[in-house]
């Protein structure tokens, strides 16, 4: 097929773009590079600079004929959208509808978008499955909400098909080594645990060690971004085959706390990390685990790449090469 992929500079877009580019499929990266990088682009792809909020070069875009997108463009900072809701309601919600519509119009009706497990808020049970409540406590899982009700309603209306990708934690980089683009500003924590390691932070902070798990540290389902790269062009592939839009979970199927976290890359590293506890951010359920059952029924996916070790080892590597071609 031939693919829009829309963010597909940062650092999962990148991860997807690989994986397209590995089962054959044609690929057009768009991005404004307000996150994502240059050096994450690959020379086999073609590269539109654009930006969501500016549809007349959405139209441009889509005008070449795609056979279908992927939309990995929306802001993701959970603690920041309780913040800078304003923000997020522009470039989430009102970017997400330009492109709909622009891909509509020129007759590009197969999307796979980015949703999150932050659409759920506080776990009522564990795992998580696709049939649990939707009750976001953080204002970025109510954008990703609203975007899947916005895409049921086009399905309904303008015949779109498309695939939700309720992903949990994205952790981990490239398997072979080849991206190591990092990401700007981040807010997640293996990124920050690394800054650390590697001497580009001080310290850093654990929200909250008082929430009802087994040390008090949040626990979360760290899912490698190779194994989400895959499911991505797995639930494309199934869209196109089937004629049918699919809402889906992804997840190891494993919590891990914030501080096993952190004491496994001290482990790993060999580096002290230090680690003060602050307060809990707003919007922050205490314990997020997938259930992936149906993803493995529907697409034949499961994630491979996705236990801590591989997590931590795959991102301090890119870290490393990172620091050594800035500082070379």
């Amino acid at each position: 097929m031939n693919v829009l992929v829309i963010g597909g500079a940062g650092y999962i877009g990148s991860h997807v773009v690989k994986e397209l580019n590995k089962q054959g499929h044609k690929v057009t990266v768009f991005d404004n590079l307000s996150s994502g990088l240059r050096q994450n682009l690959f020379k086999q792809n073609g590269f539109i600079h654009g930006d969501i909020l500016i549809k007349e070069q959405l139209d441009k875009a889509f005008a070449q004929g795609f056979d279908a997108f992927i939309h990995l463009a929306a802001f993701k900072a959970a603690g920041e959208s309780m913040v800078s809701p304003e923000k997020y309601s522009v470039n989430n919600i009102t970017g997400t509808l330009n492109i709909i519509n622009s891909a509509v119009e020129h007759g590009c009706k197969r999307m796979v978008f980015s949703s999150s497990a932050a659409v759920f808020g506080e776990p009522q049970y564990l795992p998580i499955d696709e049939a649990h409540p939707k009750n976001p406590e953080n204002y970025y899982g109510f954008t990703k909400l609203k975007i899947e009700e916005f895409m049921a309603w086009y399905e309904k209306l303008r015949g779109l098909r498309f695939a939700a990708l309720r992903y949990f934690n994205a952790a981990g980089y490239d398997v072979d080594g080849e991206i190591f683009g990092l990401e700007q500003n981040p807010a997640n924590l293996l990124p920050i645990i690394m800054e650390v390691a590697c001497g580009m932070r001080p310290k850093m902070k654990i929200f909250g060690n008082d929430y009802d798990t087994r040390d008090g540290t949040c626990i979360r389902d760290y899912i490698h971004v190779t194994d989400l790269a895959v499911a991505h062009v797995k639930a494309l592939e199934w869209i196109a085959k089937n004629d049918k839009s699919l809402t889906v979970n992804l997840g190891s199927e494993k919590g891990t706390t914030v501080t096993e976290m952190v004491e496994a890359a001290r482990r790993i590293t060999g580096k002290p990390i230090p680690a003060d506890y602050a307060e809990r951010r707003p919007g922050d359920p205490a314990s997020l685990v997938a259930s992936a059952k149906y993803a493995a029924e529907v697409l034949g996916w499961k994630a491979q790449h996705s236990d801590v070790d591989t997590l931590l080892e795959t991102t301090y590597k890119a870290y490393q090469k990172w620091l050594s071609k800035t500082n070379a």
